[in-house]
């Protein structure tokens, strides 16, 4: 294997998962995009979170040096971050599914 021409262990399953997103995507739309972006803030919320409790911020360079941590600690845990996606949109979109939509009456009217 040669890392020259851009091929790295664990390349394979990183373009497995990359696809198998994408159909996600394709089939659950916005639960899908949204399932996403709630493990995505959620991480980040905690990364910040962590990073603040260790860390005395004084200054609003300090702010945004957590900001950054914490975007850089989020960013690493993207594989992690897609491959719950995965597993969690069916459940989600089961369960927003199952959930009546609720429409007014001619009473409420």
């Amino acid at each position: 294997m040669s890392h020259l021409a851009g091929e790295y262990p664990g390349m394979e399953r990183w373009k497995r998962i990359k696809v198998r997103f994408a159909q996600v995507k394709r089939e659950y739309g916005k639960i899908a995009i949204g399932t996403y972006l709630v493990i995505f803030f959620a991480v980040l919320g905690s990364f910040a979170v962590a990073i603040k409790m260790g860390y005395a911020v004084e200054s609003a360079s300090g702010t945004s040096g957590v900001l950054l941590g914490a975007w850089l600690a989020t960013k690493v845990t993207q594989p992690i971050r897609i491959a719950a996606t995965i597993g969690l949109t069916p459940l989600v979109a089961r369960v927003l599914r199952k959930t009546p939509v609720e429409t007014p009456s001619a009473e409420d009217a």
